[in-house]
């Protein structure tokens, strides 16, 4: 039964471009078949999550990452009575945006980008099902829903106004978008994608610690250093005595993400019960988020991400393959960019000047829109004079 402050499919505010609907579909869960239909959502399955593809095929993608998140963010919206096609189609769709090669992409697309507007992966996602996917015949985008798209750029909180996080810049993608499209950045996100947003951080936290254990960045002992780790990991060694160590990790995992899915709940729930919203209006102008941890799992959420940064994001072996595929990034864009005739033909377009504003923003289109498998083959095209370009 869907609860009183839930996002209601029946009201939604619409499309930006009008057209009918298609029953027995809700418009929701019209978006989230129009994600997974989408080129981008097919490429997340080639998008380095920690490892790029090729290190192995065991660990996560951009692709199984969202599918995890997805099915994180529908079973707390089912507790919390919320609709579950739109969590789900949030989830599905938060990572679009990404650059290849994970944070190193995105942050080598940033610093080419910063003479030109920038590059935000939140904005460029926002970019994609509003204009670069061309799958229709009436309009460029997705057409999805105005709270499919108002979860997407906001799902981490208010963008602009007095509770917005200090010092963050809108992505100037956004700020265009919704001087045509009114978004209401000022305001909390609905609900749904308030879970949304908190299931890519259970997903991300819980899996990237299994990565990080079987690829052997770092070992049992030493994530048992993470307050929330080491009474789960005891509880389960207690239980099965010389449990075999692929065993005792995916056990360890899977019941950390049950006690912080529990946490959520509960917590969300109590704030629900206490501020008695009766509207997804409401929950968006409560002036706080209404999904949430307790403040015990707030602070081993952040221990999670002291743990990881320094024992797997910035571990020698990451380290060493993030700084080859900045490097190829770089050299993609300066490459397109000096020379823009060297872009695929549909890029290419009659005013595309090297070096000017313009031609730098189709680059960057073109080149946060590839796998990592495709920017190392288009990186050997241009560059190795042995391979057909």
């Amino acid at each position: 039964m869907r609860a009183p402050y839930a996002s209601d499919p029946a009201a939604t505010r619409g499309r930006r471009h009008a057209e009918p609907e298609a029953p027995p579909r809700s418009p929701f869960q019209r978006d989230r078949d129009r994600i997974i239909h989408a080129a981008a959502f097919r490429r997340l399955k080639y998008k380095t999550q920690v490892f790029v593809y090729h290190e192995g095929e065991n660990y996560r993608t951009r692709l199984t990452h969202s599918l995890e998140v997805a099915q994180i963010a529908r079973s707390v919206a089912r507790v919390l009575g919320l609709d579950e096609d739109l969590a789900e189609a949030l989830a599905l769709a938060h990572d679009l945006g990404h650059a290849p090669f994970g944070h190193a992409g995105e942050d080598a697309l940033k610093a080419r980008m910063a003479p030109f507007g920038g590059f935000s992966h939140n904005g460029q996602s926002l970019r994609l099902v509003t204009a670069l996917e061309r799958r229709y015949a009436e309009f460029d985008g997705l057409n999805l829903t105005w709270e499919t798209l108002e979860g997407l750029v906001k799902h981490n909180g208010p963008l602009t106004g007095p509770l917005a996080e200090p010092g963050v810049e809108v992505p100037p993608e956004i700020v265009a978008y919704d001087r045509e499209h009114p978004l209401e950045l000022a305001s909390f996100a609905g609900p749904e994608a308030q879970v949304a947003a908190l299931a890519d951080d259970i997903a991300y936290n819980a899996h990237d610690i299994d990565d990080g254990l079987r690829a052997g960045l770092f070992d049992i002992e030493a994530a048992a250093e993470v307050p929330l780790v080491a009474p789960i990991l005891a509880e389960v060694r207690g239980r099965y005595p010389g449990l075999e160590s692929s065993r005792l990790i995916h056990e360890t995992v899977r019941r950390l993400i049950s006690a912080m899915v529990g946490d959520l709940c509960a917590e969300t729930t109590r704030r629900l019960e206490r501020d008695k919203p009766t509207s997804a209006a409401e929950v968006r102008a409560a002036g706080h988020p209404m999904v949430a941890f307790s403040e015990e799992m707030a602070a081993n959420d952040r221990a999670f991400k002291a743990f990881l940064f320094p024992n797997m994001y910035r571990h020698h072996r990451v380290n060493r393959m993030t700084s080859k595929a900045r490097r190829v990034v770089y050299e993609l864009f300066d490459q397109f960019l000096a020379e823009p005739r060297l872009l695929p033909s549909p890029w290419q377009g009659d005013r595309l000047a090297p070096e000017a504003p313009e031609t730098a923003r189709v680059v960057c289109d073109y080149i946060a829109g590839m796998t990592d498998r495709f920017a190392m083959d288009e990186h050997r095209r241009l560059f190795d004079i042995t391979v057909k370009p």
